[in-house]
């Protein structure tokens, strides 16, 4: 292959807060060459996640920060242009963690064929990816739904939240979803199929909420966190389960909230009625990875599970999406397109 350049999105600050352009840098580099037992990578497709915000601080953490400038770590859906690795084939379509980049090496580890006959290739970042088997495991292992039982799901709108409540309406369940706007919404009450759904940002979002949940919430898909915790904790029935795979409403905290201090509240509910919390993070569950593709797959292809996708065009275009993503202002599933799909 011949020379070229590779464009990349490095980590140029550390975020005070809210992550800002400055904090991101565009450079370029020369395509990388693939070693023995490596493939390089084309980057078709760049997932943006909220989880992008912690792997910016140095703060101690799941998982190690980004160094000051490096690529910044995200998933793709790349074209293999170049294999030394008998696993891969030039022109295979693969999901893996190649970062913000336009070329990016592999050595195979932890990286998927994607097969374009059975969606869209961008759905092995979202609701085929990793935010959809966070949903499928988060609430089939922890949220354990029962027939007739109430599903709430923050972020309702959003790949992991949509699909929890799509997943719970499936099972039996009464799904209600919690969203930012009218407009967000309507979405997942006309297009998603929930029970219901209530806007956070409306002035008495917590009574809206209570009316929609007559029987109490028996799971919480927690992602949030915020005054949307606060609205669902008296909801929470004897015995509900929470899933917690997030809590994106402080992501950007420099300090403590200010009072009150909620804590005493949510340890007497705790005890009272016996709430089992459970954090999680999705690589806990790796080896469910095929049970999710064999369950979820069938139902994405068949029109049974829906989703929407927030595409924005250009890798430099990356840091603004992110930061719109931490504000609230995607609809869906953000997805960066990179390069162009093989034969378009």
């Amino acid at each position: 292959m011949a020379q070229g350049i590779n464009r990349r999105v490095v980590l140029a600050a550390r975020p005070v807060g809210a992550p800002k352009p400055s904090d991101f840098a565009l450079d370029e580099a020369p395509i990388p060459e693939p070693g023995p037992g490596e493939l390089l990578c084309r980057t078709l497709y760049l997932s943006l996640d909220p989880y992008m915000r912690g792997r910016m601080s140095a703060a101690k953490s799941y998982a190690k920060p980004v160094d000051i400038g490096a690529v910044m770590e995200g998933g793709t859906v790349s074209e293999v242009v170049r294999s030394h690795n008998p696993a891969f084939a030039p022109g295979d379509i693969v999901e893996g963690r190649t970062g913000w980049q336009a070329y990016g090496l592999s050595d195979g580890t932890k990286l998927r064929k994607v097969d374009p006959a059975l969606a869209p290739i961008t759905t092995a970042l979202g609701v085929l990816g990793m935010p959809g088997l966070t949903a499928y495991v988060g609430l089939s292992y922890l949220g354990q739904p029962k027939i007739g039982e109430t599903v709430v799901v923050a972020a309702a709108s959003g790949p992991v939240g949509g699909t929890v409540g799509q997943l719970a309406r499936l099972a039996g369940c009464r799904a209600v979803g919690i969203a930012g706007g009218p407009e967000k919404c309507a979405f997942v009450r006309d297009s998603l199929g929930f029970d219901a759904c209530v806007d956070h940002r409306a002035p008495d979002f917590a009574e809206a909420l209570a009316k929609s949940c007559p029987d109490g919430i028996d799971v919480y898909f927690e992602s949030v966190a915020g005054h949307v915790l606060r609205a669902v904790l008296p909801l929470l029935n004897p015995f509900s389960r929470v899933p917690v795979c997030g809590v994106i409403a402080h992501y950007n905290e420099t300090e403590p909230p200010p009072g009150p201090d909620h804590l005493p509240a949510l340890i007497r509910a705790t005890l009272v009625k016996r709430i089992t919390w459970r954090g999680f993070l999705v690589f806990d569950f790796a080896d469910k990875e095929g049970e999710f593709l064999a369950h979820v797959g069938p139902l994405v292809r068949d029109g049974r599970i829906r989703y929407r996708e927030d595409r924005v065009d250009g890798l430099e275009n990356a840091p603004a999406a992110l930061i719109g993503l931490l504000e609230g202002r995607n609809f869906g599933k953000v997805i960066v397109r990179v390069g162009a799909e093989p034969g378009r």
